[in-house]
């Protein structure tokens, strides 16, 4: 007997899966909005050292202003300083982090080659408002040897979703998931909306960080969630969209960053979008899953009836008959003897227990090596090609929109050829194209971008379905803490990448040949793992270590036997 019965009997996907599935999913792309957020929180427009007295005349090669805001748009570091002169008559040589004041100058051209006195700007900058009007960089001069705590930012967020993906996936299978989604919903709304008031960058930090965790927390355990309360028929649809989400989320990012240009405003708007799903939250249930691991037989048998009642079915099944017959044995009905005697799963856990068998440690160490290259090779792609071009706006937004085909590729071959054999080949494809790249002539770039969209691409479907797999792979009782612990792993990835794609300054390829070579051994390892493809969900640590076994011959007849038996009793059902 199995858990995965309760489905037969209150539907795969009905009318109550769907509401619940539909309000926990909304809430994900919060998670996408704030893990992007950053992108123009800290944005760094032009700028240029500011100079005592007012600017009457500005020079920059062959253009000539009245001031700096009609050169800085088109000013560009690295091709020559800004000339100005002051009412005073003094001439300036303006660059980003110093200026140049010109001893007695003759005439007012761009070239001087007299005596200069060169001096730091001492924190007065004048920033081109053009784009952005307003960012933190702006607002607390985070350039030149400040420009370090504006690029913090991206990393200090990732290690509070390393921390909050370990601590909440943790939590999550020892208090419910229910609780977990709503404290890190609250969470993220709190947290979100107090970092637009930010005092100071280190006030921001902090709030960003603790946003972060929640975050994460709230992303690791509704993978968690909707997996189980979804039947085996529609659980790949319903985990991969979790994270067609998340890519909608990064689409809001673009959008509000393209219609709002002061930060704190735009951060206040994308941290009250999904507030709504704070009105609903409180009536989440927890999940048949849990209340069956935790021995709550009768919160367990409630449920089920509500569930059945609302999907308009007539469910007479009865939580013992998914226990086992020992667990029933001593003549008494199960939930008022449930009442009397602890859960058998009531001992504490830990992340230990993800290794607790040699089969067991290694399934763990390949699924955390697929989340590490996923995040990886996720980010070195995406960070490669950010230098398309055009509109940054409307290339953050199809970076977004992009990733939603690659999920509904991943799904169609999950269901059909299973999820070991769409996650191997993915892994495999990424590494081959990235070999490419290396060996592609640099003149042709129109094949070059293929191979890169290509990787991207299969890297995506890769990352898109681990969660569904580590949640397969692993039993109840742990599967937040090895989702959770996962998630550890491919925030280790994202961390990870910016420092692989600095390694182009050695060899510009060697951010490719790095994230092949993981790819392709890693895809490798993968075919070792078990199939997970039409299994239902597994409750103990036995029953998990026994997926992929192979069984007795005799087992394996009695089992086919068992099937037939089975064929023939759903036959004779549907007949009556």
């Amino acid at each position: 007997m199995t858990v995965e019965r309760i489905f037969d009997e209150i539907g795969h996907f009905k009318r109550f899966q769907a509401c619940l599935y539909f309000a926990a999913v909304f809430q994900a792309i919060a998670c996408g909005i704030h893990y992007l957020a950053s992108v123009f929180l800290v944005q760094t427009p032009n700028f240029v050292c500011s100079v005592p007295g007012n600017i009457t005349d500005v020079l920059y090669g062959n253009l000539t202003g009245s001031s700096l805001e009609d050169i800085l748009p088109v000013f560009t570091s690295g091709t020559g300083p800004l000339v100005v002169r002051t009412t005073g008559g003094e001439q300036w040589e303006l660059s980003r982090c110093r200026c140049a004041l010109r001893i007695n100058p003759k005439y007012f051209t761009y070239d001087f080659d007299g005596n200069k006195t060169v001096k730091a700007c001492d924190g007065n900058f004048v920033y081109d408002h053009t784009e952005v009007h307003q960012s933190i960089v702006t607002d607390w001069d985070l350039v030149c040897e400040k420009e370090w705590l504006a690029r913090l930012c991206q990393p200090t967020f990732m290690l509070g979703v390393l921390v909050g993906a370990l601590l909440f996936g943790d939590l999550a299978d020892r208090v419910g998931r229910v609780k977990i989604l709503m404290i890190t919903s609250l969470c993220q709304f709190g947290f979100g909306v107090s970092v637009a008031f930010s005092g100071n960058y280190y006030i921001f930090l902090v709030l960003r960080f603790l946003l972060a965790m929640a975050s994460s927390g709230y992303l690791v355990v509704v993978f968690v969630y909707v997996t189980e309360f979804t039947g085996i028929k529609v659980r790949t649809w319903t985990s991969m969209h979790v994270h067609a989400a998340f890519a909608v989320g990064i689409m809001v990012v673009a959008l509000t960053g393209y219609l709002v240009r002061v930060w704190w405003i735009y951060q206040i708007i994308l941290s009250t979008c999904t507030s709504p799903f704070l009105l609903v939250c409180w009536k989440f249930p927890e999940t048949p899953f849990y209340l069956m691991a935790k021995g709550r037989y009768k919160d367990a048998q409630t449920l089920v009836d509500a569930i059945a009642h609302f999907n308009g079915l007539d469910c007479k099944l009865k939580v013992q008959e998914l226990l086992e017959p020992e667990e029933r044995e001593n003549g008494r009905a199960l939930l008022d003897e449930a009442e009397e005697r602890p859960s058998q799963h009531e001992k504490k856990l830990s992340i230990l227990d993800l290794f607790s068998t040699w089969r067991m440690a290694g399934r763990t160490c390949t699924v955390w090596a697929i989340w590490f290259i996923g995040s990886l090779g996720y980010y070195v792609f995406s960070l490669g090609s950010v230098n398309l071009g055009g509109n940054q706006y409307i290339n953050l937004f199809l970076a977004g929109a992009v990733e939603l085909p690659s999920y509904l590729v991943g799904c169609f071959a999950m269901d059909r050829i299973g999820r070991k054999k769409t996650c191997a080949p993915a892994l495999l494809l990424a590494g081959v194209a990235c070999m490419l790249i290396i060996v592609v002539p640099a003149d042709i770039n129109a094949l070059a971008i293929v191979l890169s969209m290509t990787g991207k691409f299969a890297i995506a479907i890769a990352f898109g379905l681990i969660y569904l797999y580590t949640c397969e792979l692993y039993p109840t009782i742990i599967r937040s803490l090895a989702v959770g612990s996962g998630s550890m792993m491919c925030r280790i990835g994202s961390v990870v990448a910016p420092l692989c794609v600095y390694l182009a300054d050695v060899w510009i390829y060697l951010p490719q040949l790095i994230v092949g070579i993981l790819a392709f051994i890693i895809g490798v390892l993968t075919l070792l793992l078990p199939e997970t493809l039409g299994k239902p969900l597994t409750t103990t640590l036995e029953e998990a270590e026994a997926l992929g076994c192979q069984p007795s011959k005799k087992d394996s007849a009695l089992g086919n036997k068992e099937a037939e038996d089975g064929l023939e009793m759903n036959h004779q059902e549907t007949k009556a």
